[in-house]
């Protein structure tokens, strides 16, 4: 591995820098962004038949809040659950504004890995060219220096676009997934709102 490092010239490192926040990134979006996480299956029916049933105060709305992503959107309505239908759902909102704030964190730094990559990439394979055209002098060219430069640029390129592609598809894959969430979200913060201010009549 060290021999590959050292073949590759010292571009190299920039790309390994990056492929390691991109394996960060993507490890821990995987962690964070799952269903049964993000919106768990009953929290809606519990805090509706909590809302019906009344028994609704500080303590449950924090509860709630610290639930999960969901749960700090309905927590936003449940803070507002006396106030007009207008007042309630731009609290809800705002909470989901930033909701999705949250969800879709590091996402732009996994897109820019994925767009720079290549161009770290492409930058390599430029070093490996100049170190070509460096390896030539009246005598001829320094078969040493020729390989490394070689070596260089195709390493680079290749190992650019090896960082790049999973970077991509993840990425594309994670904003699906938070694009998806979302809507399922504001689907139930709507249904929510019609049972809240149904209770009420």
């Amino acid at each position: 591995m060290f021999a590959i490092l050292q073949a590759a010239g010292w571009p190299i490192w920039f790309l390994l820098l990056a492929s390691v926040i991109a394996v960060t990134i993507i490890v821990e979006r995987l962690l964070y962004l799952r269903r049964d996480k993000i919106l768990p299956p009953t929290l809606l029916p519990e805090v509706i038949k909590v809302t019906h049933g009344g028994r609704i105060d500080d303590d449950v709305v924090t509860q709630l809040a610290q639930n999960s992503p969901l749960g700090e959107v309905l927590a936003a309505g449940l803070r507002n659950l006396h106030a007009p239908r207008e007042v309630m759902k731009e609290a809800i909102e705002e909470a989901g504004r930033a909701t999705a704030h949250q969800l879709e964190r590091y996402l732009s730094a996994l897109g820019t890995v994925a767009t720079l990559s290549p161009l770290l990439g492409l930058f390599g394979t430029v070093v490996g060219m100049i170190e070509l055209f460096g390896s030539q002098n009246p005598t001829g060219a320094d078969p040493t220096q020729l390989a490394h430069g070689i070596s260089v640029a195709l390493y680079n390129t290749g190992f650019g676009l090896a960082v790049a592609m999973p970077s991509l598809v993840f990425y594309r894959y994670f904003r699906s997934l938070v694009d998806d969430f979302l809507i399922d979200m504001e689907q139930q913060a709507i249904r929510f709102v019609d049972v809240a201010l149904g209770s009420r009549t």
